[in-house]
């Protein structure tokens, strides 16, 4: 818990929803924040013999939540939005492929001051990025995602991923974009040990992160595995995202994704995986069987016509399911935000129909779900006395929401509501629907530029 002594900011008069094991809500309550960490979570007003109190929000009209998690994304692509937008997984990749080779670390650097932007002014506190692209002599691209994350003052785990099947190979990628076996996993291991923090209130963490089961080859996913494990860090990749990977898997390996990731050490407590669509019963009782993580990017999904994941079902099972807005290639708004809306929706389409998901379950995958993917549930993902102060306050009186009388039905169902404040780790970072750490307008203009930089780059070719 804080110490006595430290800073407090009490938000009073909001409505807030905890997220927490009960799904405990206060209709209007007062939470107080000490330090960096969540000091209490109550009904009513705050007690007025708090001390060092530095400032008092009134929160009337607003909704308390935990800060968004997102647990699946590729910050780069944030340069090559708009492209390819009529194209299914593989053609699009065939497609930017060629673009995404190019990158170097000042357009990485852009791209991600761009993606986080994006999301930190919708409410995202936690944020990871699955990087995978390495071009030879590209610059350093991780160092440069790890400061942009810094810099925004977002809570961040860095995915470094890697690929070591190109072209010549039957891969995808141009082979210079790939890396070796060796080179993958030394540098994966170097970027761990410098960069990966294990406190509980940790800004950076890294996880190791080969591309897809379509990228690397089968030696480089089982050493990688071996290696976060010697590491203690987590493991992440693409699986089971279309039918197409599916017919490569049992093609090539004789098994489907699921099987195939079991045969690497792929599954556990320590593995989340993006997308995840096309899932039999067999398979989802795996990952519940061995607690592996699923990161659901229903926007991508449907952009890319890979299909609708079986979240309902998966949930059931036990299996800990997060959201993820993905590359902003394959998803442009960037926001997680929506994606709230979208799973609930798009989950609707499929077999359960109007009983897939509700509003509450939709927060909580947003929340506490993403938390437990990342392995970061003890620390954030509720509003828990003790929990890290990542907290956003969302504006709910407007033209927008103020005739929906559920606070929590009105941020689901409802318009993107506006962020009136977002804490990360008791430091505000959002006021009133602008960012406090970066200049958005000079964050614009530099990704249009090194979008532009690219585009002529890559036509070159």
């Amino acid at each position: 818990m804080a110490p006595s002594a430290a800073q407090r900011v009490v938000i009073e008069n909001c409505a807030i929803a905890t997220v927490d094991a009960g799904d405990t809500e206060y209709a209007c309550g007062h939470l107080v924040l000490a330090g960096n960490r969540i000091e209490a979570v109550g009904a009513g007003d705050a007690p007025k013999a708090l001390e060092n109190v530095v400032r008092r929000i009134d929160g009337r009209g607003h909704l308390a939540t935990p800060g968004l998690v997102n647990t699946h994304h590729h910050f780069y692509q944030w340069i090559t939005r708009g492209l390819a937008t009529d194209h299914n997984l593989f053609d699009w990749l065939v497609a930017l492929y060629p673009v995404w080779a190019r990158i170097d670390e000042r357009m990485t650097y852009a791209a991600a001051r761009g993606s986080l932007a994006m999301m930190a002014r919708g409410g995202v506190t936690t944020a990871m990025d699955h990087h995978y692209v390495h071009p030879r002599g590209s610059g350093d691209l991780s160092g440069s995602i790890i400061r942009a994350a810094a810099e925004m003052g977002v809570r961040f785990t860095l995915a470094r991923g890697s690929m070591d099947r190109g072209e010549r190979d039957g891969g995808l990628p141009p082979d210079f974009a790939v890396e070796t076996l060796d080179d993958a996993l030394r540098a994966t291991e170097e970027t761990v040990e410098r960069y990966h923090d294990a406190s509980f209130d940790a800004m950076t963490q890294v996880a190791v992160a080969p591309c897809s089961p379509f990228s690397v080859s089968t030696e480089l996913l089982r050493q990688a595995a071996e290696l976060a494990r010697r590491l203690g860090v987590r493991l992440h990749t693409h699986g089971s995202e279309t039918v197409e990977e599916e017919k490569f898997c049992h093609e090539l390996f004789g098994m489907g994704p699921t099987d195939y990731f079991e045969s690497t050490g792929w599954l556990g407590e320590d593995v989340w995986m993006a997308h995840c669509v096309h899932m039999n019963d067999s398979d989802i009782q795996a990952f519940a069987r061995t607690k592996t993580g699923v990161a659901h990017c229903p926007s991508s999904n449907a952009r890319l016509a890979a299909g609708i994941a079986r979240v309902p079902d998966m949930l059931k099972a036990g299996v800990p399911v997060g959201l993820g807005v993905d590359g902003t290639a394959s998803n442009e708004s960037g926001e997680l935000h929506t994606e709230l809306r979208n799973a609930l929706l798009i989950n609707r389409l499929g077999a359960h129909r109007e009983h897939a998901l509700n509003a509450r379950q939709a927060l909580r995958l947003g929340t506490y779900g993403g938390a437990q993917v990342l392995g970061r549930a003890a620390q954030t993902g509720s509003l828990e006395p003790g929990k890290l102060a990542d907290v956003v306050l969302w504006k709910m009186d407007t033209l927008a929401h103020a005739s929906i009388t559920d606070p929590v039905t009105a941020l689901v169902f409802g318009a993107p509501a506006p962020v009136t404040a977002s804490f990360v780790n008791g430091r505000q970072i959002v006021a009133d629907g602008r960012l406090l750490t970066a200049d958005e307008d000079a964050i614009a203009v530099s990704t249009r530029e090194e979008a532009r930089r690219l585009a002529r780059i890559a036509a070159q070719d």
